[in-house]
């Protein structure tokens, strides 16, 4: 699995404060970063929860 987070990502860290190991703010550009490259299993389903959750449909997750 692959994620990734588009320019429609409007910072309200949500997904930062679901899966901190994935998702991390990046105070230069106001919006939320992916930290790696593939998804391990055990973080798969939190990271399908922030995408879910994500106000601005910013979270694309590719399985």
């Amino acid at each position: 699995m692959k994620v990734t987070i588009t320019s429609q990502c409007m910072g309200d860290r949500n997904c930062n404060k679901l899966c901190p190991e994935i998702f991390e703010y990046d105070e230069d550009q106001l919006l939320s970063i992916v930290k790696v490259d593939e998804i391990p299993d055990h973080l798969k389903d939190i990271v399908r929860q922030a995408a879910l959750e994500c106000g601005a449909d910013a979270i694309e997750v590719e399985e």
